[in-house]
């Protein structure tokens, strides 16, 4: 009797046993079967990717086939100008940072209008490191401020290599023309464009007077808003 017992529970585990593996159940602190385990993962959506590149972060330099500018060009639709006497024959300064190593082959600038009456001479590009040393400039490019308001490209004299850092965008006018006719494109930013910075590393700034070419050195630490502030500011700029 006590054998006919035995062998009728033993008989019963082994029957629930079954029932739990097609159940596709384990027991506490068992591993569950491998199809079971890779369905359930299956089901699960893997985690979102950090830094895999995927997420829009605006618009970019190397959209419009740039390696830099001073902010996107579909910001910048005010004008900027100026008088002879306000800038010419002054240094005007735009603050860029590179973020990777370049060669610098040209400057762009938006030119918004022309004055076709115009007397102009003696007026550059150029490109001064973070120390005030000049390390490119243009030819004059007189001629071309007297054509096509537009977008353009202004050849640097020699291309050159720069390395990440910050670096200014010196722009040298000279003649006469009239105020409202010769004019850059600009963000609408006027004299907040300096709003927590100090020379020798305001964004705008103008330096010297009565200068006929870019000088081979300038000192960064008497950077001036005087002119900046009365609406000659935020010009755009681009780099390739």
């Amino acid at each position: 009797m006590r054998t006919r017992t035995t062998t009728a529970t033993t008989g019963l585990v082994t029957a629930l046993a079954a029932l739990l593996v097609l159940a596709g159940c384990s027991a506490p602190g068992e591993d569950r079967p491998a199809a079971a385990s890779s369905a359930a993962s299956a089901a699960v959506p893997a985690p979102p990717q950090n830094g895999g590149g995927s997420a829009f972060e605006g618009p970019r330099p190397q959209d419009q086939n740039l390696l830099a500018w001073t902010g996107d060009p579909n910001d910048a639709g005010h004008v900027t100008a100026q008088s002879t006497a306000g800038v010419g024959g002054r240094v005007t300064l735009v603050r860029i940072v590179l973020r990777e190593q370049i060669t610098w082959s040209n400057v762009w600038l938006g030119l918004a209008g022309i004055d076709p009456n115009a007397q102009l001479a003696n007026c550059y590009l150029g490109v001064y490191d973070a120390k005030g040393a000049l390390v490119a400039t243009t030819p004059d490019i007189s001629p071309q401020l007297m054509t096509d308001a537009i977008a353009k490209p202004f050849a640097l004299g020699k291309p050159f290599t720069a390395a990440p850092g910050t670096y200014f965008i010196a722009l040298l006018l000279n003649g006469t023309w009239a105020t409202n006719g010769l004019t850059l494109k600009s963000t609408g930013a006027g004299i907040s464009v300096n709003a927590g910075l100090t020379p020798p590393n305001l964004r705008y700034s103008t330096l010297l007077t009565g200068q006929t070419s870019l000088p081979p050195s300038v000192n960064l630490a008497e950077q001036s808003t005087s002119t900046i502030n009365t609406g000659w500011a935020s010009q755009w700029y681009a780099v390739s």
